[in-house]
């Protein structure tokens, strides 16, 4: 229930905070100086704590043990991922994740062994879900803890609560450990591609672009409709010169 809470507190913490926005900053990022505020903490935290134990957690675990573990997380994953292709009538891909969850959970022993590998593992969540059916982003938000997100994509981590089998478990101990053992693969994961981070003149500026075209991508399924921007509007021909320029030549 951590992803929920800290949902609820977020946006009581944007209610007090949204006023003081800067007027000049991203007009996708309202909320800037707040957001830097908390990319500051969580990058801290990161360098500090998260990063440090995600290298010992790559140089102690003998490479099989890692494999089966992101495949266990992988695996659990596929239950979310399902149920929202579902929610998307996207009924082929539904079908294929859902037989990935059946078979690596049987017969790869709770998916510690990948025995699907040759069906292709897709990305999907509440968040693009609510995309999906027409809903934008609303403003980018930094979360506590979590990074990059958005409005919309804050409601979905309230929505993929509901159906994590993590989240979901009633052991205390049981749910934090595998949520913190998650995490720590899930960042294991980038330390082999944050080298691209250090040639970026502004780090949250580049992190944020990149995750709001990533996720514009994730919701159209690599299709993103075309940005028009403000000078192509202004140099749109007019109604009576585009009648002009479509008729036939004689």
């Amino acid at each position: 229930m951590l992803k929920m809470k800290l949902v609820h507190i977020l946006f009581a913490t944007l209610l007090l905070t949204g006023c003081a926005s800067n007027p000049h900053s991203n007009p996708k990022d309202p909320f800037e100086s707040y957001n830097r505020s908390i990319f500051k903490f969580n990058d801290a935290l990161d360098k500090n704590v998260l990063k440090p134990v995600a290298q010992g957690y790559n140089a102690v675990l003998p490479k099989p043990v890692k494999i089966m573990l992101h495949n266990f997380f992988s695996n659990l994953d596929d239950v979310a991922v399902t149920l929202n292709e579902l929610l998307q009538l996207k009924f082929r891909l539904a079908a294929s994740d859902g037989i990935r969850v059946i078979f690596n959970s049987t017969f790869g022993i709770f998916g510690l062994i990948n025995v699907t590998d040759r069906l292709e593992k897709h990305n999907e969540d509440f968040g693009q879900t609510l995309g999906y059916w027409g809903i934008g982003s609303g403003p980018y938000l930094m979360l506590p803890f979590f990074g990059p997100s958005s409005i919309r994509d804050g409601v979905g981590l309230y929505g993929d609560g509901l159906s994590s089998v993590i989240v979901n478990t009633r052991d205390v101990p049981t749910r934090n450990s595998a949520y913190v053992v998650n995490k720590i693969d899930d960042r294991a994961e980038l330390i082999q591609n944050e080298n691209v981070l250090d040639d970026a003149a502004d780090r949250y500026a580049f992190i944020r672009d990149f995750y709001l075209a990533r996720r514009q991508n994730l919701v159209y399924d690599g299709n993103p409709p075309r940005e028009k921007y403000i000078d192509e509007e202004d140099n749109e021909p007019s109604p009576e010169h585009s009648s002009v320029l479509t008729q036939p030549l004689k």
